[in-house]
């Protein structure tokens, strides 16, 4: 499993967003990638954010590299993921 992949599901451990969950759309380079909640689903803005920041989990949607928005709501329905997106994480800092 490839974990910093296009499509990958992930959780923000750091910053205004921590603990919301993401899908990343692109990968800028071994450092940055460019993820989005999308906003309308879960108030996380499409931003570039730092690998260490994210914590990629287990599942993956299937989308194209830079898709929509609109496209990634499209594909979570579709996986039956959307309503998952929209609760936060809980998770203790040890």
């Amino acid at each position: 499993m490839t974990a910093i992949e296009v499509g990958r599901m992930c959780v923000k451990i750091s910053g205004r967003e921590a603990g919301k969950r993401c899908v990343i759309v692109d990968v800028i380079d071994k450092n940055f990638v460019l993820i989005t909640g999308p906003q309308s689903v879960n108030k996380v803005k499409r931003r570039k954010a730092n690998v260490n920041h994210i914590e990629p989990t287990p599942e993956k949607i299937e989308i194209n590299r830079g898709a929509s928005d609109e496209e990634i709501v499209e594909a979570l329905k579709t996986a039956g993921k959307l309503e998952e997106m929209e609760k936060p994480v809980k998770f203790s800092l040890k």
